[in-house]
């Protein structure tokens, strides 16, 4: 039977294990969302996961919803990702890059003035974004125009190009969250009519563009997906329904792997989506929130899922895959320094042979 432990095969990669590094923002990019040395010391020091997902990455510009998140549209973000794959595959690692559209969760005040966008004039309520003014509310964002939307297809083929050219084995499209992929996905934000509004079909055909245009450019194309997930405002009328058709219609496309966050961040919305999927798509499923040691294993053993993927506890445990197979001690991260600049709680954290 297979563990955490037994390796396996992704696309062209061969994994070690299957403790997988979840994307984690952490905030630490230099100026011009570049970058720098400090990001490939933290991917680094992470190595030893069977895959690093890189955090989520701007494709492209001026749709800011965190500060000081890295993007992948320029040359100077490019140059400076090197140095991330660069530092990763010297020390035995594999890492892919998640390439993110922020729609309706930027604001004008992270974007030179400019108004996000989004499948519906619809706002996120319920929490504030940070600005170099202070923690401000989320704005109505412009509903996107169906001739704009090939342009969005075209931001995330040229973004996974640059993915590619940066040194990264292959891509992650997020498809998460409320970010704009899951806002014309589920049906609480997407209220449009016409070829990209209505039935599961219509609000899945962008995300499904976007996924043909990335798979044309890497040779490993992975998907994540929240159906469940309340955060930025987010609800779907049938998430359990939504699962099921977007899993079928997966197993279709080539996917290198899909990775499903099983829960609700707020703890409202509830319901289990990784058995319809899982009826649905037969290649690699990665499941993602709140999964100890004990339960990955049976998980994985059991058939449901093929890996898991790990975020909160890889942000103290640069070294998690050898605390996990040794029964070691966690050490617990400071919420505090998630997004703060610098190495504090960042690239400080011991190994268990320092610890």
């Amino acid at each position: 039977m297979s563990d955490l432990f037994t390796p396996l095969t992704v696309g062209p990669l061969q994994l070690p294990n299957r403790v997988l590094m979840a994307p984690l923002t952490r905030c630490r990019a230099e100026p011009g969302h570049v970058p720098g040395p400090l990001m490939a010391t933290y991917y680094q020091q992470r190595a030893s996961a069977g895959l690093l997902i890189a955090e989520a990455t701007m494709v492209m510009e001026g749709n800011s919803s965190f500060w000081h998140e890295p993007g992948i549209h320029s040359a100077a973000q490019v140059a400076g990702w090197r140095l991330t794959t660069d530092a990763v595959h010297a020390a035995g690692g594999r890492i892919v890059l998640q390439i993110w559209h922020g729609g309706r969760a930027c604001h004008p005040l992270l974007n030179d003035g400019r108004q996000p966008v989004g499948p519906s004039p619809i706002a996120i309520t319920g929490d504030e974004v940070h600005t170099p003014e202070g923690k401000q509310p989320y704005v109505v964002p412009r509903e996107l125009a169906d001739d704009e939307l090939p342009a969005i297809v075209a931001g995330f083929r040229q973004a996974t190009r640059n993915a590619i050219d940066a040194g990264f084995d292959g891509v992650e499209v997020h498809g998460a969250n409320g970010y704009l992929l899951d806002a014309f996905l589920r049906d609480g934000s997407n209220r449009r009519q016409g070829p990209y509004g209505g039935p599961v079909a219509n609000r899945a055909r962008l995300l499904l563009e976007v996924l043909e245009a990335a798979r044309a450019e890497s040779p490993l194309v992975g998907l994540r997906i929240s159906p469940l997930n309340g955060y930025n405002a987010m609800v779907d009328s049938d998430p359990i329904g939504l699962s099921a058709w977007l899993a079928q219609r997966l197993e279709s496309t080539g996917l290198d792997y899909l990775h499903v966050m099983r829960g609700d961040f707020l703890g409202q919305q509830h319901g289990d989506v990784l058995t319809p999927i899982r009826a649905g798509f037969s290649g690699v499923l990665v499941g993602n929130m709140g999964y100890t040691a004990e339960e990955a294993n049976a998980t994985i053993a059991a058939g449901q899922l093929e890996a898991v993927a790990f975020g909160t506890p890889f942000l103290a445990n640069p070294d998690l895959p050898e605390r996990l197979r040794r029964g070691a001690p966690l050490q617990s991260p400071d919420p505090a320094t998630y997004y703060s600049p610098g190495p504090a709680g960042y690239t400080d954290y011991p190994f268990l042979e320092s610890a």
